[in-house]
């Protein structure tokens, strides 16, 4: 059958090709192909050249739209943004904790979600670098350990040299980890340097599950500053706006995927 964007000059196809990736986020090179009436290899072609160029991530099967965030939003502006996503977030990351579990938990206004739903769990001990926590956990069942360090106002947290010598005294049995981005290709990432050493020597310093939780905005965002691979992901916990089309490409490299429940209206 005759495709309408047959006959495409190579530039006008890689131009609708990142069109497509824009809009679905994740495609495979099939689609594509079936798309465009081109052959399967040449599509691949194509990809290589927009991935060079910075416009999107190929995937063993396709390609994921990419975007980079060069600056860090304030913590007053992320904590007022997804709100009810991240309360749900909250409450699904909550539920894997155990009586007895020992968590690291870094900074951020998702991860804060996470202390406000911990108030039933007995002999829990935490150690964080969010200081927000302060006020959010409550109860005789639990230990509240802040690491130290230099505060950071845009964070409301603890980093340094000094929080990174107290992680070295530690271990978890579980860490949850807040991020800026999440891509295949380029990890767990940060626009802050000093935040993302945190968050790597936490995922270090964990002996069990590395959870990571964030909004689905998050999913193909690029940050300057890499946290982990993301092999390093045993879970994702993630709003019911998570695009299904990365379930694939994600539980392929082992990372359990948790969707939060819908938000009432």
């Amino acid at each position: 059958m005759a495709n309408s964007e047959t006959g495409l000059i190579p530039a006008e196809r890689r131009n609708r090709i990142q069109e497509i990736i824009r809009d679905q986020g994740i495609v495979r090179v099939s689609t594509l192909s079936d798309l465009l009436g081109v052959a399967e290899v040449t599509i691949r072609r194509d990809l290589e050249q927009l991935e060079r160029d910075s416009h999107l991530e190929r995937t063993h099967g396709g390609a994921v739209y990419s975007r980079r965030m060069r600056l860090e939003p304030s913590y007053t502006e992320k904590d007022q943004i997804h709100r009810q996503e991240k309360q749900q977030i909250g409450i699904a990351a909550a539920a894997l904790v155990e009586d007895g579990d020992i968590l690291l938990i870094n900074s951020g206004s998702t991860t804060l979600q996470i202390f406000r739903h911990l108030a039933d769990r007995k002999n829990l001990r935490v150690i964080t670098s969010n200081m927000g926590a302060f006020r959010e956990t409550h109860g005789p069942d639990l230990e509240l350990i802040l690491i130290g360090g230099e505060y950071r106002d845009e964070s409301n947290s603890l980093v340094g040299p000094l929080a990174a010598l107290s992680l070295q005294q530690v271990y978890g049995s579980k860490c949850f980890i807040g991020v800026d981005g999440v891509s295949i290709k380029y990890g767990l990432t940060t626009p802050v340097l000093l935040e993302a050493e945190v968050a790597r020597s936490m995922i270090e310093r964990t002996r069990g599950q590395v959870i990571v939780v964030a909004d689905h905005h998050k999913l193909g965002v690029v940050a300057d500053f890499q946290t982990a691979p993301i092999e390093k992901v045993d879970i994702l916990v993630v709003d019911s706006g998570f695009d299904e089309s990365y379930r694939e490409e994600l539980e392929e490299l082992g990372i359990e995927i948790v969707v939060t429940a819908r938000p009432r209206a």
